[in-house]
């Protein structure tokens, strides 16, 4: 994998770049839609490659360990034949769940006892053997075990955390190194920062992240519940420290105004359910506001989705007829919705990449931030 700066803003930390990997080009800044299960939910991979363009799409390595499993994984020859995806893949660690099963996991120094949420039967992810099963999967970008802490946390378990995901991700890389890729591409590990929302303990990572010299570096435990001034504080934070030369994915985020605010901190990737879910819930993102299709305002409505033409979708469809299809529970308006909202996400970073690089990013950003405000 390689990372090409192109540009760096001139009044904000914002930068364009490009990673190569065997799968492809990816321009960043990015965002990944996910596809928890080896699909982005109601999304067709035609439409993802043609329609909304995505360069790289996420998978989780829990979900995809319990169902399918890696043995049907690794005979059809990894994730990227499996879901007939040619483009690159990150997979999430699992960490994630860590966090999010609380009452069903146990925390060792070894690893994390887990029980299943489909059948409860109980497994155990270590730092090896997370690195083993992504390496089964195929992902071109991979990341290590860590915790999650949850928001809010104290500061005494915060860096007991800290520290238990730094010895972890020694042992991650030590098996990433020594352990060849199962198939005909180069897979990546990326170290992840963590220290909750103490900016001490967001130092001390962020050094010992950059200390590894991974060829990335990923940014966890923030979108967790905490006020967004406290994430971007510690975006801020550990974008100071982690190097220039290397990509920074912010895991888990976010909102639209939180891809702007971050890509101005110096973040290139990210990832977030938010596109597909509220998509499938009736929540429309716009460049001029969010729009609940639910309201009966939109009912009478016969103006297209967005002028902007982010999609076939928005030009096909009107607001009245995706309300109609969500009144009578029909699963194509959450089709539209999902696509549309993916569509909308990959273009906004697509302009703020080529804002990035006309020098007008920070004008065109305040701008843009100001108008997703509003709830049409």
């Amino acid at each position: 994998m390689k990372f090409q700066l192109t540009k760096s803003d001139n009044t904000t930390n914002a930068r364009a770049a490009k990673l190569i990997t065997d799968h492809g080009v990816i321009k960043t800044p990015i965002f990944m839609p996910v596809g928890t299960l080896g699909t982005v939910k109601g999304i067709h991979n035609k439409e993802l490659q043609k329609d909304v363009d995505a360069e790289i799409i996420l998978g989780n390595t829990y979900h995809l360990y319990l169902r399918p499993g890696m043995s049907i994984i690794k005979k059809s020859g990894g994730l990227h034949k499996f879901m007939g995806w040619n483009r690159p893949i990150l997979t999430d660690s699992g960490g994630y769940q860590v966090y999010s099963l609380s009452a069903n996991r146990k925390i060792k120094e070894e690893g994390v006892k887990f029980k299943s949420h489909i059948d409860g039967s109980y497994h155990f992810f270590t730092p090896e053997n997370v690195v083993e099963i992504q390496k089964n999967i195929g992902a071109d970008i991979i990341m290590p075990l860590d915790e999650c802490t949850p928001y809010p946390c104290n500061y005494k378990y915060a860096k007991q955390s800290m520290d238990r995901t730094h010895r972890w991700l020694k042992r991650c890389l030590e098996e990433h190194y020594k352990s060849p890729p199962k198939y005909e591409h180069e897979q990546t590990l990326f170290p992840i920062v963590q220290g909750s929302v103490f900016s001490e303990l967001r130092k001390e990572s962020a050094h010992f992240v950059a200390s590894q010299n991974a060829l990335g570096n990923a940014i966890g435990g923030l979108s967790v519940g905490e006020p967004a001034d406290e994430m971007y504080a510690m975006t801020n934070t550990v974008c100071e420290i982690l190097p220039k030369n290397k990509p920074r994915y912010l895991m888990g985020v976010g909102t639209p105004i939180n891809l702007l605010e971050n890509i101005a901190l110096g973040v290139d990737m990210f990832d977030c359910v938010m596109p597909t879910r509220n998509g499938r819930n009736g929540m429309m993102f716009t460049s001029n506001g969010t729009i609940n299709i639910k309201n009966q305002k939109w009912k009478n409505d016969f103006s297209p989705l967005d002028s902007s033409g982010y999609s076939y979708v928005d030009k096909d469809y009107s607001k009245a007829y995706v309300s109609h299809l969500f009144s009578v529970n029909e699963m194509l308006g959450k089709q539209i919705l999902s696509l549309h909202n993916l569509s909308f996400y990959l273009w906004l970073v697509r302009q703020a990449r080529k804002h990035i690089l006309e020098g007008s990013f920070h004008s065109w950003k305040e701008k843009m931030v100001k108008n997703m405000q509003q709830r049409l």
